[in-house]
């Protein structure tokens, strides 16, 4: 079991940026594609962005693309996810998740996704 630990969040007015660390522990973090999801209240985990192993492969959800950026330092352990031009609608808690395999390239189903963090908050006021 890979052990997830997110960090970043916070309270920040719309426009403005945060950024979401997520360190990594227990697995082999390089062998690990990974991806960011977020759960609105009353609504359903998303997903948002999807990275492979490498990093040179990554994958957003619509909503997100532009303004987002995933990315990760296998040498620490750690995956990122820079969030610019912040609106109201991506106020959410936001996990980190990797799959419940080792697989290396970008996966966007997250029925695939069996490790996940305990998440952190992020509000956008308006």
């Amino acid at each position: 079991q890979m052990q997830l630990v997110e960090s970043g969040g916070g309270l920040v007015q719309a426009g403005g940026s945060l950024r979401l660390s997520c360190a990594a522990s227990g697995r082999t973090f390089s062998n690990y594609a990974m991806g960011w999801f977020r759960q609105a209240p009353g609504k359903e985990r998303e997903y948002v962005a999807g990275i492979s192993w490498s990093g040179d492969s990554t994958y957003y959800a619509d909503s997100v693309k532009g303004r987002f950026t995933i990315s990760r330092v296998n040498a620490k352990n750690t995956l990122y996810l820079q969030m610019n031009s912040l609106k109201p609608e991506d106020t959410a808690v936001y996990y980190c998740a990797a799959p419940s395999t080792e697989i290396g390239s970008v996966v966007v189903v997250k029925g695939l996704y069996g490790n996940w963090g305990q998440g952190t908050q992020v509000t956008v006021s308006s």
